[in-house]
């Protein structure tokens, strides 16, 4: 497993000296974060001030290092394998791999989510960089989709830019870290995709709305064109609101992201809104906080785009998701839950692998986040290829 997944990936194998890449798509100034820091101060253990230039590109082999010489005192990280649907076809020679990860916001972890069995140190940020921006570079995704980040400028943009990674971050309108004293600024979704393989078409950050009524959640959309196969494909990283009693609101969410993702079809392809399918692909990521008896599931399972999610290949029967993408204990209980998908266009998209989860043993009786794993949601790791046009 070691040498495919550090394979995966060709930003790895070289870096950029503009870590601003992703400058040459400029987003409309609405869509611009204005809590981004005019001076971008970064974080010291990954960039480096020089003469003449902003900062200094990180070496992934020095990445590496230091993240091993950080946590040479911690457990090891959880052994995961990937599973290999069985669908008649031969997989692709070079799968397109997606990651999808709530990462747990650094002012939540340490001020607000109350994980109370999870030690102090365990979550401080200097040791679960380490762990999140491994866990990254371990399996080398060209597409990944995170939420509940608010350490964007400092580290995951400087740091993923330098690997060769262009990305956008939409931050929540009014988030909860902001609440938190010592904050590092607002908690948001972020895409990022690798240069090597995907050239840029489109960006959209959205609000997402309920009855019409702007709400505090979004999501970050891209068109991207595959430098392999040319063809494109739209990738959206979303978080839909959480707690119970909040479904109605998850279900409105879900069904304004589909609205406006069929508009983004209709706008690149010049099909109506209510085509049943399309060439271009879709990839929908997100902690959607719900699971999968909720109505947006529902919405999402039976959407004129013909989504289906990935996570059921790893199900004997191909039907069911996994026992849980979330396991925390929290003042109010423990918590062991699906909330956690990969969408996909089952009929233009083919999964041909699934990284499984850790088992209850691995994780281990405190739960999540833990010394061995920096966040209280588990990555979810698929391998998709293009299906052939019929």
């Amino acid at each position: 497993m070691e040498t495919m997944v550090y394979s995966m990936g060709g930003g790895a194998t070289r870096l950029y000296s503009n870590l601003n890449s992703s400058s040459s798509h400029p987003l409309p100034p609405s869509s611009l974060d204005p809590h981004q820091p005019t001076d971008k101060k970064l974080d010291p253990d990954f960039c480096q001030e020089q003469k003449g230039s902003s900062l200094c590109p990180p070496d992934p082999d020095e990445l590496l290092r230091q993240f091993e010489e950080a946590l040479k005192d911690r457990p090891s990280r959880f052994h995961r394998k990937f599973t290999y649907p069985s669908n008649g076809d031969s997989a692709s020679s070079s799968p397109i791999r997606v990651m999808q990860w709530n990462i747990l916001a650094q002012a939540l972890g340490e001020g607000l989510d109350g994980f109370v069995q999870c030690p102090l140190e365990a979550l401080s940020w200097s040791r679960r960089k380490y762990l999140i921006l491994g866990e990254i570079l371990t399996y080398r995704p060209h597409i990944l989709c995170l939420q509940e980040v608010d350490h964007y400028y400092d580290t995951f943009q400087p740091v993923l830019a330098g690997l060769g990674y262009s990305s956008n971050f939409c931050p929540k309108p009014w988030s909860p870290c902001l609440d938190v004293e010592g904050n590092n600024g607002p908690d948001g979704c972020a895409l990022f995709f690798d240069q090597s393989r995907f050239e840029l078409v489109d960006s959209v950050n959205m609000r997402l709305s309920a009855i019409r009524i702007p709400t505090n959640q979004v999501a970050v959309v891209m068109m991207l064109r595959c430098r392999n196969t040319g063809r494109c494909l739209f990738v959206a990283v979303t978080h839909l609101k959480a707690r119970s009693g909040w479904e109605w609101l998850r279900s409105t969410q879900g069904s304004d992201l589909l609205r406006q993702l069929q508009n983004l079809l209709q706008k690149h392809t010049g099909r109506p809104v209510d085509a049943p399918s399309s060439d271009i692909p879709l990839l929908i990521c997100g902690d959607f906080n719900a699971i999968p008896t909720e109505e947006v599931y529902r919405r999402f399972i039976t959407s004129p785009l013909g989504l289906d999610s990935a996570y059921k290949k790893l199900s004997k029967n191909g039907l069911t998701e996994p026992d849980y993408t979330t396991w925390k204990i929290r003042p109010t209980g423990e918590c062991c839950a699906t909330l956690d998908y990969i969408w996909y266009s089952q009929d233009t998209l083919r999964v041909d692998a699934v990284l499984d989860m850790p088992t209850e043993e691995q994780i281990g009786p405190n739960r999540l986040p833990s010394f061995s794993y920096p966040s209280d949601h588990l990555s979810l790791v698929c391998d998709f290829s293009f299906k052939e046009k019929e």
